[in-house]
């Protein structure tokens, strides 16, 4: 396997999936140059630099800068997706993409329901999302709970170099729109990325790790995290079993509950506001299901239920921690 960051992931897959389908293309603010840098059209690759390359191997009718306008790069990926083209739009900050909620919610994640099947819908759509690089209220947020909330979306978020490349293999060459989240801070995270053809199926969380006193469950950046607050753990000789979603929707529910039952206690971090939030979710699937497996309330570790600040520290105490989820699991333990 070779050792590469997800930045590198995302972008090896692109080149390999664009080359492999002629119909897919890629429209987005930069995603080719643009703002006449200098050294020619490609001279930034996106300003997260996952689209280097693929302007000078497929062209501008398949590398497509777009104006600065979420709705026309939404709503032209809609138009393309129906049209038989498989859209990649990239959102250069999830925060925006309330602009083209209704080309998203009312549109793409309804076409194949209201056309009984007879049409189908496979825009990927990439937004780079998350705190944790000093970007304010307007560029921090996490707004994949609002996402899953919509029937007819898979909502992705990778956590490794190799989910990068299996779960958006897997979005590029399904029939079904794709919100396809990455973490603004994992871009640089390296990891082993299998060789040749690599699909990761929807709907199956990974293990991480393997503990029998809590489970912790989380996604996204907050992988990593919950994994430096189980080393921690483990060191006084408390075992958690650490899942990483993959998916939000659909949710590996299997995964969470079996966990559960064999734990008995449950956190669930999640880098969001908490009300109406995916640990607000996960918690209520686990009282439902598994309420007589629990040997304490479950505990929540989000962010407060406030815009996110600028101030690098502020930011920072924001942002749950890997203190903060320590300190959630020994209250659980505590508990009960």
């Amino acid at each position: 396997m070779a050792i590469m960051t997800i930045r590198d992931a995302i972008l090896q897959t692109l080149h390999a999936e664009m080359e492999r389908d002629p119909d897919i293309l890629l429209l987005g603010e930069d995603v080719v140059g643009g703002n006449g840098t200098a050294g020619g059209p490609e001279a930034i690759g996106g300003i997260w630099g996952t689209s280097g390359g693929l302007y000078a191997k497929f062209g501008p009718d398949r590398v497509i800068d777009t104006p600065i306008s979420e709705s026309a790069i939404v709503g032209a990926a809609a138009g393309a997706a129906l049209a038989g083209k498989r859209p990649v739009a990239e959102l250069m900050f999830a925060d925006f993409v309330g602009v083209s909620l209704d080309q998203i919610w009312n549109q793409i994640a309804k076409f194949r329901y209201m056309f009984g099947g007879k049409t189908r819908c496979p825009a990927v759509i990439r937004l780079v999302y998350g705190a944790g690089m000093n970007t304010a209220a307007q560029h921090s947020q996490s707004v994949y709970a609002m996402l899953t909330a919509m029937p007819g979306l898979k909502v992705v978020l990778p956590a490794t170099p190799a989910d990068a490349k299996g779960l958006l293999t897997e979005a590029l060459r399904g029939d079904d729109p794709v919100m396809f989240f990455e973490h603004k801070t994992l871009y640089g995270v390296k990891g082993e990325v299998p060789d040749g053809d690599h699909r990761q199926r929807f709907g199956e969380a990974r293990m991480v790790r393997e503990g029998g006193d809590a489970t912790i469950v989380t996604c996204g950046r907050m992988v990593n995290f919950s994994e430096k607050a189980a080393d921690k753990l483990a060191a006084d000789g408390i075992g958690c079993d650490v899942i990483d979603l993959r998916t939000t929707s659909p949710l590996d529910e299997e995964a969470i509950l079996d966990s559960v039952e064999a734990t008995g206690r449950l956190v669930v971090v999640d880098e969001s506001p908490p009300r109406c939030s995916l640990a607000a979710d996960i918690c209520a699937l686990v009282a439902t299901k598994a309420f007589s497996s629990l040997k304490a309330p479950p505990e929540l570790v989000t962010g407060p239920h406030s815009p996110i600040p600028f101030a690098r520290e502020l930011e920072r105490a924001w942002v749950p921690s890997p203190q903060k989820i320590e300190a959630a699991v020994r209250r659980v333990l505590a508990a009960g």
